[in-house]
């Protein structure tokens, strides 16, 4: 372990090249409604290509994250946001339809395989396990406020110099973040192998009980939050159009600028509330309040764009609210030694979640014949019942508390 100052100093650097990484990451959500109608896509087709970043992510991040558990993480992070690089740069010069897109997305997908959980392995090998709550959670705080100006920056960036321009100054801020953990962050040793542990053998990881419990309701918290992401600007739109509502600085990318940015928030108090209040107990009513919010957003958003914007706005920080409690848990319930493969089953799951989320949706809104109020109604029924499935699997495995929480 380190000391506090040194981890303190570890934390903000890591914090500050997830920042700079992931904001780039919903450019395609943002523009997904001018380049649908640009390059002729279906909904379907948009799915997809918001989805195969998951997608991409699920294929890599048990490769890249457990082999910290071999190799300095630091190696696997710069990898990482080398991907990154390529792919946004690639969608910027290249990408003028649906496979071109798919490709350049896939690899941001990649990137932020090699750099979203191998940033937490990062801070869990070297952070003792009274802090590892909060480190989590500022951890998930940094890449909530990128997440959340990635949108706001997107728009800004098309609207001065045109959509690839936005892709390609997400590409320079990730080089900035591989410069950033290069030169910056040390080294260090290869973990120590526990006798007879065989690399990639995950059973000892699915055989946890408490990890796995927040494993899965990350997985369905992820889908939420990815369908919400990446379909909330078009369904504001839709909302708008059907609506009439006029032009108003309450635009569809800056609701989900604020949906991000008050998500952060709830996020960190969210993490503080398990401690002092239960973790269980936390994670159980942000997923009930979750689904209500979801049906009420489905049934009634689609009939006023005021009404819609406030709800998705509401609707963000519920979301939110216990997302680092989970990955929080899931990072104390590891076995020390097996701690990235821990994370990268975490992650896996979590973005199997991300991957079905925004392609769900685009294909209930194709089955529904478009955009229309029954297909969002529908589309957001869907993500509600999953919610309530998830939140029975995690009640009846009844995952433990952290060190530091209260009972």
């Amino acid at each position: 372990m380190v000391g506090r100052l040194s981890a303190l100093h570890l934390v903000l650097l890591v914090c500050a090249a997830q920042v700079l990484v992931q904001i780039g990451a919903f450019v395609w959500p943002a523009l997904l409604p001018d380049l649908v109608g640009r390059w002729g896509l279906s909904y379907g087709e948009a799915g997809w290509i918001t989805g195969i970043f998951y997608a991409a992510y699920i294929v890599a991040v048990p490769v890249l994250v457990t082999l910290t558990d071999r190799i300095d993480g630091k190696l696997v992070y710069l990898f990482g946001a080398a991907a990154t690089v390529l792919g946004h740069v690639l969608f910027a010069l290249v990408a003028d339809g649906f496979w071109p897109a798919l490709v350049a997305r896939a690899l941001t997908g990649i990137g932020w395989a090699g750099t979203y959980m191998t940033g937490l392995k990062l801070l869990a090998d070297k952070v003792d396990a009274s802090l590892m709550s909060r480190a989590a959670a500022g951890h998930a705080a940094s890449i909530g406020i990128s997440g959340a100006l990635s949108f706001a920056c997107a728009a800004l960036m098309a609207d001065l110099a045109g959509w690839p321009t936005a892709f390609l100054a997400a590409g320079i801020s990730a080089a900035l973040a591989f410069a950033l953990i290069a030169l910056a962050v040390p080294g260090q040793a290869a973990p120590p192998r526990a006798p007879g542990q065989a690399l990639f053998d995950f059973r000892p990881v699915l055989r946890n009980r408490s990890a796995m419990a927040y494993a899965i309701a990350y997985c369905i918290h992820t889908l939420e939050m990815s369908a919400l992401r990446g379909w909330g600007v078009a369904f504001l739109g839709f909302v708008a159009l059907q609506s009439g509502a006029s032009a108003t600085i309450m635009s569809p990318t800056m609701a989900l600028t604020l949906l991000g940015l008050l998500g952060t928030l709830a996020s960190v108090l969210g993490n503080e509330a398990a401690i002092r209040l239960g973790r269980r107990r936390l994670i159980t009513l942000a997923m009930l309040a979750s689904a209500v919010c979801a049906v009420a957003l489905g049934f009634a958003g689609a009939r006023s764009y005021p009404l819609a914007f406030a709800l998705i706005v509401l609707y963000g920080p519920i979301v939110w609210l216990d997302s680092s409690s989970l990955t929080a848990g899931t990072a104390g319930s590891a076995e020390p030694s097996r701690r990235g493969a821990t994370l990268a089953v975490h992650s896996m799951l979590g973005y199997i979640g991300g991957f079905i989320g925004p392609l769900m949706v685009g294909f209930v809104l194709d089955l529904q014949g478009g955009m229309s109020a029954p297909a969002w109604a529908a589309a957001f029924s869907l993500i509600a019942a999953l919610m309530l499935m998830a939140l029975a699997a995690f009640l009846l495995m009844r995952p433990r508390a952290l060190a530091g929480d209260r009972s």
